[in-house]
């Protein structure tokens, strides 16, 4: 059995993994999971003033906030981000203030992380990703076998947009500001004529290189269609072309 130290050493490395691929489907290594788990339950609560007044701060002792040095080749910019122990950043990263990166996460290399995003706790990240200013990417801890949010290598996740309950995002997919999908949000595509839904056991896929908008539905009822209301939806308005890539092209100078 790992220490608390060796396992964060190894999700942090990459040697242990929350979530993996495999084939066509992603396996959640649910005993990681549960040491995770373990190590909140073991451990105690101390203070972390170590460094000095700006650092009040009170958490499990293991806990504490990642140091990069030039051999992980992490771009980490000040003003206020942390990555918390435990959670794996690949090399040519870039995390812009203030984000934050919660253990048991993984961030794949050349992702950018911009200004008020969270990757939540066990999230998945891919390689060449953008993950937006203040786009949420939700946690999955427990259960231990529940599935994380996923999103796939070459992805954008636009400004403002929430990724909750285990929701998977294939690769290339494009979520356009202000977009919000849970494990059981309709997802209407406009391009197949179809429905996709997600359950809280099977959460909710976006097709490869969808272009995913916000939308509305009109609500049911005599009361609702009387006044016109409509119903939060998201539209797959078309598939990911060469004008999609140059809308969503992150800019190499800010590398």
């Amino acid at each position: 059995m790992l220490s608390g130290a060796e396992l964060l050493d190894a999700l942090e490395s990459g040697a242990l993994r929350v979530a993996e691929r495999e084939g066509d489907a992603w396996v959640v290594d649910g005993d990681v999971k549960e040491a995770i788990l373990g190590l909140f339950r073991t451990s105690e609560v101390v203070s972390m003033d170590a460094a000095g007044p700006l650092w009040p701060f009170r958490d499990k002792a293991p806990l504490t906030v990642r140091r990069f040095g030039p051999d992980d080749g992490v771009r980490l910019v000040p003003g206020g981000s942390a990555v918390r122990r435990g959670a794996h950043v690949g090399r040519g990263v870039v995390l812009m203030p203030p984000c934050y990166v919660n253990i048991g996460a993984w961030v794949g290399a050349g992702s950018m992380i911009d200004s008020h995003a969270l990757v939540g706790s066990c999230a998945q990240i891919g390689t060449g990703v953008h993950v937006s200013a203040g786009a949420q990417i939700g946690g999955v801890l427990e259960p231990v076998g529940a599935r994380p949010v996923i999103v796939e290598d070459d992805c954008l996740v636009g400004g403002l947009a929430g990724l909750f309950e285990g929701v998977r995002l294939r690769r290339g997919a494009v979520v356009a500001a202000g977009v919000v999908l849970t494990a059981t949000t309709p997802v209407f595509d406009l391009v197949h004529e179809r429905e996709l839904r997600g359950t809280r056991d099977a959460p909710l896929e976006i097709p490869e290189n969808a272009v995913v908008v916000p939308g509305t539905r009109p609500v049911r009822g005599a009361f609702g269609e009387q006044r016109g209301l409509g119903q939060a939806c998201a539209l797959i308005v078309k598939i990911r072309d060469a004008s999609t890539d140059r809308a969503t092209a992150l800019e190499d100078a800010l590398r």
